[in-house]
Protein backbone atom coordinates (compact mmCIF):
# COMPACT_ATOMS: atom_id res chain seq x y z
CA UNK A 1 0.00 0.00 0.00
CA UNK A 2 0.87 3.26 -0.90
CA UNK A 3 1.46 5.78 1.61
CA UNK A 4 -0.60 9.43 0.66
CA UNK A 5 0.30 12.74 -0.33
CA UNK A 6 -0.71 15.81 0.54
CA UNK A 7 0.52 19.05 -1.23
CA UNK A 8 1.18 22.12 0.85
CA UNK A 9 0.90 25.29 -1.13
CA UNK A 10 2.50 28.68 0.69
CA UNK A 11 4.63 31.06 0.97
CA UNK A 12 8.19 30.39 2.21
CA UNK A 13 10.76 31.28 -0.43
CA UNK A 14 8.57 34.81 -0.91
CA UNK A 15 8.96 35.45 2.59
CA UNK A 16 12.40 33.98 3.31
CA UNK A 17 14.26 35.25 6.53
CA UNK A 18 10.50 35.25 8.41
CA UNK A 19 11.32 32.40 10.80
CA UNK A 20 8.29 31.75 12.47
CA UNK A 21 6.31 31.84 9.06
CA UNK A 22 8.66 29.58 7.53
CA UNK A 23 7.66 27.25 10.82
CA UNK A 24 3.96 27.77 10.00
CA UNK A 25 4.39 25.25 7.08
CA UNK A 26 6.89 23.10 8.36
CA UNK A 27 4.40 22.45 11.40
CA UNK A 28 2.21 20.82 8.86
CA UNK A 29 4.65 19.44 6.29
CA UNK A 30 6.85 17.82 9.28
CA UNK A 31 3.51 16.87 10.93
CA UNK A 32 2.29 15.12 8.03
CA UNK A 33 4.82 13.05 7.56
CA UNK A 34 5.01 11.95 11.41
CA UNK A 35 1.83 10.49 10.83
CA UNK A 36 3.34 8.45 7.70
CA UNK A 37 2.48 10.77 4.85
CA UNK A 38 4.37 11.70 1.30
CA UNK A 39 4.40 15.67 2.09
CA UNK A 40 5.35 18.65 -0.82
CA UNK A 41 5.63 21.95 -1.03
CA UNK A 42 4.71 24.47 -3.85
CA UNK A 43 5.92 27.81 -3.74
CA UNK A 44 6.20 30.46 -6.61
CA UNK A 45 8.39 33.48 -6.73
CA UNK A 46 7.68 36.79 -9.46
CA UNK A 47 10.37 39.05 -11.11
CA UNK A 48 11.03 41.83 -8.55
CA UNK A 49 10.97 39.51 -5.65
CA UNK A 50 14.17 37.51 -6.43
CA UNK A 51 17.04 39.11 -4.23
CA UNK A 52 20.99 38.53 -3.05
CA UNK A 53 21.43 38.44 0.63
CA UNK A 54 22.02 42.26 0.33
CA UNK A 55 18.83 42.21 -0.79
CA UNK A 56 19.96 43.49 -4.64
CA UNK A 57 17.79 42.12 -7.11
CA UNK A 58 19.09 39.54 -8.72
CA UNK A 59 18.36 36.65 -11.35
CA UNK A 60 16.03 33.22 -9.90
CA UNK A 61 18.58 30.48 -9.76
CA UNK A 62 21.19 33.08 -8.03
CA UNK A 63 18.15 34.49 -5.72
CA UNK A 64 18.28 34.11 -1.44
CA UNK A 65 15.33 33.68 -2.07
CA UNK A 66 15.63 30.00 -3.59
CA UNK A 67 18.34 29.29 -1.25
CA UNK A 68 16.81 29.93 2.23
CA UNK A 69 13.99 27.59 0.95
CA UNK A 70 16.02 24.68 -0.32
CA UNK A 71 18.36 24.78 3.06
CA UNK A 72 15.24 24.62 5.13
CA UNK A 73 14.11 22.15 3.17
CA UNK A 74 17.18 20.33 3.14
CA UNK A 75 18.05 20.67 6.69
CA UNK A 76 14.66 19.36 8.13
CA UNK A 77 14.84 16.20 5.79
CA UNK A 78 12.49 17.20 2.87
CA UNK A 79 15.34 17.94 0.28
CA UNK A 80 13.17 16.51 -2.69
CA UNK A 81 10.06 17.59 -1.26
CA UNK A 82 9.09 21.33 -2.74
CA UNK A 83 8.77 23.27 -6.30
CA UNK A 84 9.65 26.51 -6.43
CA UNK A 85 7.62 27.94 -9.97
CA UNK A 86 9.06 31.14 -11.07
CA UNK A 87 7.64 34.45 -13.56
CA UNK A 88 3.81 32.17 -14.35
CA UNK A 89 5.53 29.33 -13.63
CA UNK A 90 7.44 29.57 -16.77
CA UNK A 91 10.41 28.15 -15.08
CA UNK A 92 10.79 25.79 -12.19
CA UNK A 93 13.38 25.29 -9.47
CA UNK A 94 13.45 22.11 -7.23
CA UNK A 95 10.94 19.95 -8.61
CA UNK A 96 9.56 20.55 -12.93
CA UNK A 97 6.20 21.72 -13.61
CA UNK A 98 5.12 18.25 -15.12
CA UNK A 99 6.54 16.37 -11.92
CA UNK A 100 4.37 18.66 -10.13
CA UNK A 101 1.38 18.03 -11.97
CA UNK A 102 2.35 14.24 -11.16
CA UNK A 103 2.07 15.08 -7.43
CA UNK A 104 -0.95 16.87 -7.07
CA UNK A 105 -2.79 14.68 -9.15
CA UNK A 106 -1.51 11.22 -7.02
CA UNK A 107 -2.02 13.32 -3.59
CA UNK A 108 -5.13 13.30 -1.64
CA UNK A 109 -5.29 16.96 -1.28
CA UNK A 110 -3.76 20.18 -1.75
CA UNK A 111 -3.77 21.91 1.26
CA UNK A 112 -4.07 25.71 -0.05
CA UNK A 113 -2.68 28.36 2.88
CA UNK A 114 -4.94 31.37 1.67
CA UNK A 115 -5.27 30.41 -1.65
CA UNK A 116 -1.63 30.88 -2.24
CA UNK A 117 -1.78 28.99 -5.44
CA UNK A 118 -3.38 30.42 -7.96
CA UNK A 119 -2.43 28.65 -10.92
CA UNK A 120 -5.76 26.83 -12.95
CA UNK A 121 -4.01 24.15 -14.07
CA UNK A 122 -1.86 22.67 -10.96
CA UNK A 123 -4.82 23.63 -8.55
CA UNK A 124 -7.27 21.50 -10.67
CA UNK A 125 -4.97 18.49 -11.13
CA UNK A 126 -5.08 17.80 -7.10
CA UNK A 127 -8.52 15.32 -6.49
CA UNK A 128 -9.58 17.45 -3.65
CA UNK A 129 -8.54 21.49 -3.29
CA UNK A 130 -8.78 22.16 0.73
CA UNK A 131 -8.78 26.41 1.18
CA UNK A 132 -6.55 27.03 4.48
CA UNK A 133 -7.90 30.05 6.42
CA UNK A 134 -5.03 31.68 8.55
CA UNK A 135 -6.12 35.03 8.77
CA UNK A 136 -10.11 34.66 9.88
CA UNK A 137 -12.37 37.81 8.93
CA UNK A 138 -10.71 38.99 5.98
CA UNK A 139 -11.50 36.89 3.64
CA UNK A 140 -14.82 35.86 4.40
CA UNK A 141 -15.99 39.93 4.67
CA UNK A 142 -14.21 40.84 1.12
CA UNK A 143 -16.44 38.19 -0.22
CA UNK A 144 -19.51 38.87 1.62
CA UNK A 145 -18.55 43.17 0.42
CA UNK A 146 -18.36 41.65 -3.04
CA UNK A 147 -14.53 42.85 -2.98
CA UNK A 148 -12.79 39.92 -3.45
CA UNK A 149 -13.12 35.95 -3.36
CA UNK A 150 -10.12 34.65 -2.74
CA UNK A 151 -12.10 30.83 -2.11
CA UNK A 152 -12.82 30.19 -5.76
CA UNK A 153 -11.61 27.04 -6.95
CA UNK A 154 -11.77 24.86 -3.86
CA UNK A 155 -13.48 21.97 -2.76
CA UNK A 156 -13.32 22.50 1.24
CA UNK A 157 -13.21 25.09 3.25
CA UNK A 158 -10.83 24.60 6.95
CA UNK A 159 -10.02 27.70 8.97
CA UNK A 160 -7.78 28.53 12.63
CA UNK A 161 -10.77 30.79 13.81
CA UNK A 162 -12.41 28.17 15.88
CA UNK A 163 -15.64 30.52 16.65
CA UNK A 164 -16.24 30.74 12.78
CA UNK A 165 -19.98 28.99 11.99
CA UNK A 166 -20.89 29.91 16.05
CA UNK A 167 -23.51 32.54 16.93
CA UNK A 168 -21.16 34.19 19.07
CA UNK A 169 -18.54 35.01 16.00
CA UNK A 170 -18.54 37.82 13.45
CA UNK A 171 -17.29 36.44 10.62
CA UNK A 172 -19.19 35.57 7.96
CA UNK A 173 -19.50 32.13 6.81
CA UNK A 174 -20.28 33.40 3.22
CA UNK A 175 -22.46 30.19 2.39
CA UNK A 176 -19.41 27.84 2.72
CA UNK A 177 -19.17 24.82 5.38
CA UNK A 178 -16.28 25.59 7.58
CA UNK A 179 -14.33 23.17 9.38
CA UNK A 180 -12.07 24.43 12.19
CA UNK A 181 -8.92 23.54 13.04
CA UNK A 182 -6.23 24.28 15.52
CA UNK A 183 -2.50 24.67 14.65
CA UNK A 184 -0.41 21.99 14.74
CA UNK A 185 3.06 21.88 16.63
CA UNK A 186 5.80 19.15 15.68
CA UNK A 187 6.37 18.73 19.17
CA UNK A 188 9.85 16.83 19.13
CA UNK A 189 11.05 19.96 17.62
CA UNK A 190 10.73 22.23 20.56
CA UNK A 191 12.49 21.48 23.78
CA UNK A 192 10.92 22.60 26.59
CA UNK A 193 14.00 22.28 28.80
CA UNK A 194 15.90 25.10 28.19
CA UNK A 195 16.26 27.58 31.39
CA UNK A 196 14.05 30.56 30.94
CA UNK A 197 15.18 34.46 30.04
CA UNK A 198 14.25 37.21 31.73
CA UNK A 199 11.60 38.71 29.27
CA UNK A 200 8.18 38.19 27.99
CA UNK A 201 8.63 38.10 24.12
CA UNK A 202 6.82 38.13 20.80
CA UNK A 203 7.40 38.35 17.27
CA UNK A 204 4.96 40.54 15.66
CA UNK A 205 3.79 42.99 12.69
CA UNK A 206 2.86 46.35 13.87
CA UNK A 207 -0.04 46.21 10.91
CA UNK A 208 0.61 43.17 8.17
CA UNK A 209 -0.32 43.13 4.79
CA UNK A 210 -4.10 43.60 5.13
CA UNK A 211 -6.06 46.94 5.32
CA UNK A 212 -8.98 47.28 7.93
CA UNK A 213 -12.12 46.44 6.80
CA UNK A 214 -15.30 48.01 7.62
CA UNK A 215 -18.45 45.30 7.87
CA UNK A 216 -21.81 45.78 8.97
CA UNK A 217 -21.10 49.47 10.84
CA UNK A 218 -18.07 48.14 12.73
CA UNK A 219 -14.21 48.54 11.26
CA UNK A 220 -12.11 45.41 12.23
CA UNK A 221 -8.85 46.71 12.50
CA UNK A 222 -4.69 45.23 12.84
CA UNK A 223 -2.25 44.79 15.34
CA UNK A 224 -1.49 48.30 15.93
CA UNK A 225 -4.83 49.04 16.68
CA UNK A 226 -4.77 46.68 20.02
CA UNK A 227 -1.09 47.22 20.72
CA UNK A 228 -1.67 51.03 21.52
CA UNK A 229 -3.62 49.90 24.60
CA UNK A 230 -1.35 47.93 26.23
CA UNK A 231 1.69 50.52 25.64
CA UNK A 232 2.01 51.62 29.52
CA UNK A 233 2.47 47.22 30.29
CA UNK A 234 5.99 47.01 31.77
CA UNK A 235 5.88 50.28 33.81
CA UNK A 236 2.37 49.01 35.40
CA UNK A 237 3.54 45.03 35.94
CA UNK A 238 7.44 45.80 36.56
CA UNK A 239 8.56 43.24 34.30
CA UNK A 240 10.38 43.44 31.00
CA UNK A 241 8.79 43.18 27.66
CA UNK A 242 10.62 42.63 24.33
CA UNK A 243 9.10 42.52 20.77
CA UNK A 244 10.94 41.43 17.45
CA UNK A 245 8.56 43.78 16.19
CA UNK A 246 8.06 44.44 11.81
CA UNK A 247 7.38 48.29 11.72
CA UNK A 248 7.49 50.54 9.23
CA UNK A 249 9.53 54.12 9.39
CA UNK A 250 6.33 55.50 8.82
CA UNK A 251 5.15 54.43 12.30
CA UNK A 252 8.10 55.66 14.20
CA UNK A 253 6.14 57.89 16.31
CA UNK A 254 4.51 54.20 17.82
CA UNK A 255 7.98 52.75 17.95
CA UNK A 256 9.40 55.59 19.54
CA UNK A 257 6.42 55.34 22.50
CA UNK A 258 6.59 51.74 23.38
CA UNK A 259 10.69 52.59 23.96
CA UNK A 260 9.62 55.26 26.18
CA UNK A 261 7.64 52.99 28.04
CA UNK A 262 10.00 50.37 28.49
CA UNK A 263 9.43 48.24 25.64
CA UNK A 264 12.93 46.46 24.33
CA UNK A 265 12.66 46.72 20.02
CA UNK A 266 14.44 44.27 18.10
CA UNK A 267 14.67 43.37 14.29
CA UNK A 268 12.84 40.28 13.34
CA UNK A 269 15.48 40.14 10.26
CA UNK A 270 18.09 40.29 13.01
CA UNK A 271 16.65 37.54 15.94
CA UNK A 272 14.37 35.44 14.05
CA UNK A 273 15.26 35.09 10.35
CA UNK A 274 15.43 31.64 9.99
CA UNK A 275 13.27 28.64 11.96
CA UNK A 276 16.64 27.80 13.87
CA UNK A 277 17.30 31.59 15.32
CA UNK A 278 13.28 32.01 15.57
CA UNK A 279 13.14 28.57 17.87
CA UNK A 280 16.11 29.63 19.91
CA UNK A 281 14.27 32.98 20.50
CA UNK A 282 10.96 31.79 21.75
CA UNK A 283 13.53 29.14 24.19
CA UNK A 284 15.67 32.29 25.34
CA UNK A 285 12.01 33.83 26.41
CA UNK A 286 10.71 33.87 29.91
CA UNK A 287 6.85 33.95 28.33
CA UNK A 288 4.84 35.35 25.22
CA UNK A 289 2.62 38.42 25.46
CA UNK A 290 0.07 37.43 22.54
CA UNK A 291 -1.27 40.42 21.01
CA UNK A 292 -4.02 39.65 18.59
CA UNK A 293 -5.31 41.90 15.46
CA UNK A 294 -8.29 43.76 16.29
CA UNK A 295 -10.19 41.93 13.54
CA UNK A 296 -9.57 38.32 15.52
CA UNK A 297 -10.59 40.16 19.16
CA UNK A 298 -13.59 41.96 17.99
CA UNK A 299 -15.22 39.52 15.68
CA UNK A 300 -14.23 36.77 18.59
CA UNK A 301 -13.12 34.10 15.80
CA UNK A 302 -11.17 32.34 18.68
CA UNK A 303 -8.16 32.58 16.96
CA UNK A 304 -5.05 31.63 18.11
CA UNK A 305 -1.56 32.07 17.00
CA UNK A 306 0.85 29.49 15.69
CA UNK A 307 3.67 31.30 17.52
CA UNK A 308 1.96 30.93 20.67
CA UNK A 309 1.14 27.42 20.19
CA UNK A 310 5.01 27.12 19.61
CA UNK A 311 5.61 29.03 22.85
CA UNK A 312 3.62 26.50 24.86
CA UNK A 313 5.51 23.83 22.97
CA UNK A 314 8.56 25.63 24.54
CA UNK A 315 7.25 25.13 28.04
CA UNK A 316 6.73 29.10 27.95
CA UNK A 317 3.75 30.60 29.44
CA UNK A 318 1.56 32.49 27.50
CA UNK A 319 -0.20 35.58 28.30
CA UNK A 320 -3.22 35.86 25.43
CA UNK A 321 -5.57 38.01 24.50
CA UNK A 322 -8.79 36.89 24.61
CA UNK A 323 -10.91 36.29 21.01
CA UNK A 324 -13.25 33.53 22.42
CA UNK A 325 -10.85 31.03 23.63
CA UNK A 326 -12.58 29.46 26.63
CA UNK A 327 -14.57 26.78 24.40
CA UNK A 328 -11.22 25.03 23.23
CA UNK A 329 -8.22 25.47 25.43
CA UNK A 330 -7.57 25.36 28.94
CA UNK A 331 -6.95 28.50 30.07
CA UNK A 332 -5.75 29.93 33.44
CA UNK A 333 -2.45 28.30 33.93
CA UNK A 334 -0.28 27.99 31.53
CA UNK A 335 -2.10 29.81 29.34
CA UNK A 336 -3.52 33.00 30.85
CA UNK A 337 -6.05 35.25 28.85
CA UNK A 338 -7.07 39.16 29.30
CA UNK A 339 -9.08 41.55 27.82
CA UNK A 340 -8.02 44.75 28.75
CA UNK A 341 -4.61 46.39 30.42
CA UNK A 342 -5.79 45.47 34.03
CA UNK A 343 -6.53 41.90 33.02
CA UNK A 344 -3.03 41.88 31.29
CA UNK A 345 -1.22 43.19 34.35
CA UNK A 346 -2.77 40.66 36.12
CA UNK A 347 -2.24 37.87 34.34
CA UNK A 348 1.55 38.75 34.22
CA UNK A 349 1.54 38.35 37.93
CA UNK A 350 -0.56 35.36 37.94
CA UNK A 351 2.55 33.97 36.20
CA UNK A 352 5.06 35.62 37.90
CA UNK A 353 3.62 33.88 40.79
CA UNK A 354 4.55 30.61 39.92
CA UNK A 355 6.72 30.71 37.02
CA UNK A 356 7.51 26.25 37.13
CA UNK A 357 4.04 25.19 37.60
CA UNK A 358 2.39 27.60 34.43
CA UNK A 359 5.97 26.55 32.52
CA UNK A 360 4.96 22.87 32.96
CA UNK A 361 1.46 23.59 32.31
CA UNK A 362 1.99 25.85 29.11
CA UNK A 363 4.05 22.42 27.40
CA UNK A 364 1.21 19.84 28.96
CA UNK A 365 -1.25 22.20 27.06
CA UNK A 366 0.80 21.91 23.77
CA UNK A 367 1.17 18.23 24.54
CA UNK A 368 -3.22 18.26 24.89
CA UNK A 369 -4.34 20.67 22.00
CA UNK A 370 -1.28 21.07 19.36
CA UNK A 371 0.53 18.09 18.75
CA UNK A 372 0.52 18.01 14.96
CA UNK A 373 -0.36 14.44 14.51
CA UNK A 374 -3.30 14.60 16.42
CA UNK A 375 -4.55 17.44 14.59
CA UNK A 376 -3.66 16.89 11.37
CA UNK A 377 -5.46 13.71 11.68
CA UNK A 378 -8.63 15.18 13.22
CA UNK A 379 -8.07 17.59 10.12
CA UNK A 380 -7.90 14.54 7.82
CA UNK A 381 -11.00 12.83 9.28
CA UNK A 382 -13.44 16.32 8.73
CA UNK A 383 -11.82 15.98 5.33
CA UNK A 384 -12.46 12.84 4.89
CA UNK A 385 -10.65 11.92 2.35
CA UNK A 386 -7.81 9.16 3.36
Amino acid sequence: MHAPTVVVAGSVAQRAWVGGHTWVFLNFLLGFRQLGWNVHLVDRLEPGMCVDRHGRATAFRDSANLAYLADVMDRFGLGDCWTVGYDGWRETAGATREQTLAVLQRSQFVLNVMGFLDDPELLGAAPCRVFLDIDPGFGQMWRALGLHDIFVGHDRFVTVGENVGREECRVPTVGLDWITTKQPVVLDEWDPTHPPGRAYTSVVTWRGPFAPVEYEGTTYGLRAHEMRRFTDLPERTGCRFELALSIDPADDADSDRLRRAGWRLTDPRHVAPDPWAYRAFVQSSRGELMIAKQMYVAARTGWFSDRSACYLAAGRPVVAQDTGLADHLPVGAGLVTFTDVGGAVEAVREIERDWPRHAAAARAIAEECFAAPRVLRRMIDALGVA
